[in-house]
């Protein structure tokens, strides 16, 4: 709770996470070290802690609580919530799931207080037009928190932005013909049965289907995969 209220951003990124395609941000979390903590105010020099590194978000996936409820790595507490979701609001209401993946770069003793140091990172990153770069002052022994806290209110901001752009695209829309599924399933799911056809990996696309839901739509086509071999 500590790290989570002594947490703020300097810099917000200039744009939104980008809907069809990967959003790769840079960033800066500037702490206090640790060891001013130790050390008497008189004799620690005041410098500051600089990590930086790279998010990446990948793009952005429709999904439905049928389809999460079939993914690995949530808690307990967020499949329950699936569950919740589905009979609530139905197995196929359209969703948007955002997967991240931290490249940690360099760490850096600067000199200077950490608010100090972060807006000169700011000013430097904004004189650079580097549109995609976040600059943030958290806790040293859990920076990290900072990191995920940026995250969290990014993705926030950013979904309705997505979800809009998707839904023009009409790739939110039920096919009726699939039961429910949003249109950009089964798009996906064509684009596998093309590379399974050409050679493609015929195991990916039957995970596909039963992620769905969607087998008994698909099965006499995707055992037709196999007899023409």
């Amino acid at each position: 709770m500590r790290a989570v209220e002594q947490t703020w951003v300097v810099r917000y990124p200039k744009q939104h996470l980008a809907t069809f395609g990967s959003t790769n941000i840079s960033y800066y979390v500037v702490t206090e070290p640790i060891y001013r903590d130790i050390a008497s105010q008189g004799d620690a020099p005041v410098e500051g802690v600089v990590r930086k590194g790279r998010v990446i978000a990948e793009k952005p996936a429709i999904v439905t609580p049928t389809y999460a409820m079939n993914l690995e790595g949530f808690s307990p507490e967020a499949y329950e919530y699936l569950r919740q979701a589905s009979m609530n609001y139905g197995p196929n209401h359209p969703g948007v799931l955002y997967r991240y993946k931290n490249s940690a770069e360099k760490m850096d003793i600067v000199s200077g207080d950490a608010s100090e140091i972060a807006h000169r990172i700011s000013d430097d990153l904004d004189e650079r037009k580097e549109n995609l770069s976040v600059v943030m002052v958290g806790v040293d022994e859990w920076w990290d928190v900072a990191l995920l806290k940026f995250i969290y209110e990014f993705t926030s901001s950013s979904a309705q932005q997505n979800m809009g752009e998707m839904s023009a695209r009409g790739l939110l829309d039920p096919q009726a013909a699939f039961g429910g599924a949003p249109r950009a399933a089964v798009n996906d799911i064509e684009r596998m049965f093309r590379q399974a056809e050409r050679g493609g990996d015929r195991d990916r696309l039957k995970a596909e289907l039963d992620r769905w839901g969607l087998f008994d739509y698909y099965q006499d086509r995707f055992l037709s995969l196999y007899r023409a071999r």
